[in-house]
């Protein structure tokens, strides 16, 4: 083996480790929500039909504009050659005269260009429609990724709870041995653990299932394993009706598929005004006789547009399918405008609800508690004053999360709406 061999070998087994490499320590996604997104956006497998349909649209484009293809016409005269001295034939040099005519369809004027332009119309409503399922799938993980977040807490809460309660617990076991207190604040302290405990099943279910979701919408395995997720995103201070209602109006893909199929619609009344007048073809024929051409042809074919109470309904309809599609889309701005606003206020009232909670509850249920199991611990407050301010505790906390939670799903829906992230 020659030296350059050598070399070539050891080069491609060097590109093939570092290629595992990298593969084994790519970084698993769920950790934050721009990796789901990515992994979404590459694997969705509805974002990906949307995405194909909207480019088949396009391919209609030019098509719809194009010339009709012509036809070729051939016609034998007196293939039984009467009258003469040979038999019946079908090759055109041995029949009486031969005439191939070629006709070219020829739309009036204005309906090629209209049925381009509705055509283009159909194609950037079916770009638009693609992107709503890409901004609708986006809202979906963003809403699976905060409420992943908010389970993946709340079972890391009530394990910290259920410590609590296990001090709690050999606090009253103590003083029940010291003959303080009587045996039912040991047992209420053990029901407490259990229910906790039962709770915190259902936490981990709720958490199973939520990885599934979010795994299903990557089009992963359901048990695929997934990244705890580190934070929440950060949701904007200043959230104003009219600039939002603005960036709606102008960016939301949903309006403006819905404001193209107008556009197509209006296109194709046109069209169909247009067939009021007639389409025309044009043609050329050579006539052959024997082995050669004896004259030339032209010809001109017009279609007479008679059925006008046909056409009368035709246009009715297309005027009738203007105002559905203007009434659909009048429809949905008002729609979008009342979710938005519903949104902007729901977003508003979370986080005021979160900044109370984290501020004010928080600490002072953190106050409330050490008091409680100081004042127990010295024998001046019950064994049930103790255990509700241990369960104010979880309830301001999981007041704060759930607030911070709805917050994000308030922020994604306003993002699903106006068409793109805040």
């Amino acid at each position: 083996m020659n030296r350059s061999t050598r070399v070539s070998k050891w080069l491609t087994a060097m590109l093939a480790a570092i290629s595992l490499t990298a593969a084994a320590q790519e970084p698993m996604p769920g950790a934050n929500l721009a990796s789901l997104l990515d992994y979404a956006r590459t694997h969705n497998p509805e974002y990906a039909a949307m995405r194909f349909e909207a480019e088949a649209a396009g391919e209609r484009v030019q098509p719809a504009g194009a010339l009709p293809d012509p036809t070729l016409r051939v016609e034998m005269m007196d293939i039984t050659n009467n009258g003469r001295d040979a038999g019946p034939s079908l090759l055109p040099s041995r029949v009486g005269s031969t005439k191939y005519t070629v006709i070219q369809p020829l739309p009036f004027w204005g309906k090629r260009d209209l049925k381009r332009d509705a055509a283009s119309a159909e194609a950037e409503s079916a770009r638009a429609t693609a992107s709503a399922t890409w901004i609708d799938l986006a809202a979906r993980v963003k809403a699976a990724y905060a409420e992943y977040y908010r389970a993946n807490v709340s079972v890391k809460l009530t394990r910290e709870i259920l410590d609590l309660v296990a001090r709690i617990a050999q606090v009253a076991q103590a003083r029940y041995a010291s003959g303080l207190v009587p045996q039912q604040d040991v047992l209420r302290a053990q029901i407490e653990q259990t229910a906790m405990t039962s709770e915190l099943i259902g936490m981990e279910t709720e958490q199973h299932h939520l990885h599934s979701r979010i795994n299903a919408l990557l089009r992963r395995p359901s048990d695929a394993p997934l990244a705890d997720p580190i934070a929440l995103r950060h949701v904007p201070t200043q959230l104003t009706m009219s600039a939002l209602q603005q960036r709606l109006e102008e960016k939301s893909p949903q309006l403006a598929a819905q404001t193209l199929k107008v556009t197509a619609a209006e296109k194709n009344s046109a069209l169909v005004l247009r067939n009021r007048y007639p389409d025309f073809a044009l043609g050329v024929f050579p006539t052959q006789m024997g082995r050669g051409v004896s004259e030339w042809g032209v010809m001109l074919e017009v279609n007479i547009p008679l059925q006008q109470n046909s056409r009368r309904s035709q246009e009715h309809e297309a005027l009738a399918m203007v105002s559905a599609a203007e009434a659909r889309r009048d429809a949905l701005q008002t729609q979008l405008s009342s979710e938005l606003a519903l949104n902007i206020v729901a977003i508003d009232a979370a986080r005021r609800t979160e900044t109370l909670t984290r501020l004010s509850l928080n600490p002072q249920s953190e106050i409330n508690y050490k008091a409680a199991l100081t004042a127990y611990e010295n024998g001046k407050v019950d064994f049930a004053t103790l255990l509700e301010a241990q369960r104010q505790i979880r309830r301001s906390r999981l007041e704060e999360l759930k607030a911070q939670v709805e917050a994000q799903l308030r922020l994604a829906d306003i993002e699903r709406l106006i068409g793109e992230d805040l």
